[in-house]
């Protein structure tokens, strides 16, 4: 249906396209989102660097690897160690606020409007920003959720309470905010107790994330009961659609980016937004009714 390579740009200058999005976010009857990964990078969740280090500088020097997401997928010897690893990892990319009120700013652009967010990130965001539950879509599950590892069943469990247990069992301490701190003259340990390891309540196995890796993601009640809100709102909304996407790459573009394409192309009134840094374009086909803009997400919605 569309070019093989979405190549096509904004016609105009910086500031004129940030003009056109801002008309084009008061005219619409109905706005849905699209978020990526690239919206929470410039919230503040950057997954390497100097947030690697503060949290994860003993896990690199003994492993080598320099990411959060590489140290996720290491072949850990023990569920001990892997535990340590992960519930570290979910406490500060679910459980603590992102460093910069992006969300924030999006939901005061979108708050008094009609809105639907579909979004591949499982860090929360949204919900901890303040956005309505009942208008949030996370395809690809949730860093506070565990599920079975065979699975044996469709259900997914929260996993706050043992995940903080983990967590101060290496001796961080919790702020009441949520930040972790490690005392001064305390050693970190690379384990957690063999007693916090989670199982699965009906068959025994290991529990595992809930998060969308293999053929083996679990789709629970809540995911179904949002995928048709989700449903029901593209179908039930007609006039000037805005499909705003924000952050998404090209690693699931099957997920939001080639849907919103099609959408746009099949409603005359609507229009797609795209803002990212380094990959915003969009098919020629739909290019008189796109709006692409290149740069940081954070300052663009200051701007808008």
């Amino acid at each position: 249906m569309f070019s093989r390579i979405p190549s096509a740009r904004s016609a105009g200058s910086y500031p004129e396209t940030v003009k056109r999005l801002k008309k084009a976010l008061a005219d619409a009857d109905a706005v849905v989102i699209g978020a990526g990964a690239g919206l929470s990078t410039s919230a503040g969740f950057v997954y390497n660097g100097e947030r690697f280090e503060k949290y994860f500088s003993d896990f690199a020097e003994k492993y080598g690897f320099q990411d959060m997401y590489s140290g996720g997928f290491y072949p850990y010897s023990t569920p001990e160690e892997l535990w340590a690893y992960w519930s570290r990892y979910i406490w500060i990319n679910r459980y603590t606020d992102a460093p910069k009120p992006v969300y924030e700013k999006l939901l005061e652009l979108v708050r008094n409007q009609d809105y639907f967010v579909l979004t591949t990130n499982v860090d929360h965001c949204f919900q901890k920003a303040g956005f309505d539950k009942k208008r949030l879509f996370y395809t690809q599950g949730d860093y506070g959720l565990w599920q079975c590892s065979e699975p044996c069943h469709d259900k997914t469990y929260d996993n706050e309470e043992t995940v903080r247990k983990m967590v101060e069992a290496q001796g961080f301490v919790i702020a009441g905010d949520g930040a972790l701190t490690l005392p001064e003259g305390v050693t970190l340990k690379r384990t957690v107790p063999t007693e916090l390891l989670p199982h699965c309540p009906v068959c025994g196995k290991p529990m595992t994330m809930n998060l969308r890796s293999d053929d083996k993601f679990v789709e629970d009640e809540g995911w179904h009961r949002a995928a048709e809100r989700y449903e029901n709102f593209l179908r039930t909304r007609g006039g000037k659609l805005l499909f705003l996407e924000l952050g998404v790459g090209y690693n699931t573009p099957g997920i939001i980016k080639y849907p919103f394409w099609r959408m746009t192309a099949q409603h005359p009134d609507a229009v797609y937004a795209c803002v990212n840094y380094g990959e915003a374009a969009c098919p020629k086909e739909i290019k008189d009714r796109a709006i692409c803009l290149e740069g940081d997400i954070g300052a663009i919605l200051r701007e808008l």
